[in-house]
């Protein structure tokens, strides 16, 4: 048996080589802190004990005081007791997603969102009367029983609070482990609502062995920008003064040339 705790992130959605879609859950898990170590000698059977995300320890009282000393560390919110765990572990050791592998099959167990008081239909997937023609049944519960008993057999389908209940989703497979950021996909859905805390165990009824799916990775890369420099010109510039001279120049060699022309063409006529 292996187990770890963690709180489901949400759902998102991975492609294979092989053109098929899987549907994942993300299950975000931070090292699990051994808080305790039970034994057939001390405590009659063998599990582990492990707390998850800090509190503070004003909150946790000196029993728990006790056993974060004792594993040097501090106060655990959750704590939870998994039985038969593989390998050797003592007190203080950390497991992280490493603990599985890719393609195992693993039972995932959360607590279902909470939906309030609800009424037969909601709750049981009962049908509702019908809505027309005189009926003054819609969405009520139906017959409470027979007349001999004269009261409400046990175990009779009624309007009450839903959700909030222990579910435990089997035969899931782990499709990634991300060790260096603590993470885990899982294929399917999970119980529970996001942030909620989940409890992830070999499965219990597993009949399939481990075939992991080829799924496709997406790499970034760096593409280095190659920026030219513009080296600037020098003795580039011009004052305004040299082109007032140029220009000048210019123009009265034009009115010298006119001028020779016009002599020339008086000289002719004469």
């Amino acid at each position: 048996m292996k187990g770890i705790l963690g709180r489901k992130v949400g759902m998102t959605q991975m492609f294979t080589k092989d053109g098929k879609l899987v549907p994942v859950t993300v299950v975000s898990v931070e090292p699990n802190v051994v808080m305790q170590v039970k034994t057939v000698e001390t405590d009659g059977y063998n599990a582990i004990q492990l707390g998850v995300f800090d509190k503070k320890e004003k909150n946790a009282n000196k029993p728990e005081q006790g056993r974060a000393k004792k594993a040097n560390t501090t106060p655990k919110r959750f704590l939870k007791e998994i039985r038969d765990m593989e390998g050797s572990y003592n007190v203080g050791d950390k497991i992280d997603a490493g603990v599985f592998a890719l393609g195992e099959i693993v039972d995932v167990t959360g607590v279902s969102k909470g939906k309030g008081f609800q009424g037969t239909i909601k709750r049981h997937n009962q049908s509702r009367g019908p809505m027309t023609h005189g009926s003054h049944y819609h969405r009520g519960p139906g017959s409470l029983g027979t007349m001999l008993p004269k009261r409400v057999l046990k175990g009779k389908n009624l309007p009450g609070h839903m959700g909030t209940e222990t579910v435990t989703i089997q035969n899931l497979e782990i499709i990634e482990v991300n060790i260096n950021e603590n993470y885990i996909l899982v294929s399917g859905n999970i119980p529970g609502p996001k942030q909620s805390l989940v409890l992830i165990k070999s499965a219990v009824k597993n009949q399939r062995k481990a075939n992991p799916k080829e799924i496709i990775t997406y790499e970034e890369t760096i593409v280095d920008e190659v920026v030219e420099e513009v080296t600037p010109v020098e003795n580039n510039s011009v004052d305004a003064a040299d082109v007032k001279e140029e220009n000048t120049e210019v123009v009265e060699t034009e009115k010298v040339e006119n001028a020779e022309e016009v002599k020339e063409t008086e000289e002719a006529s004469n």
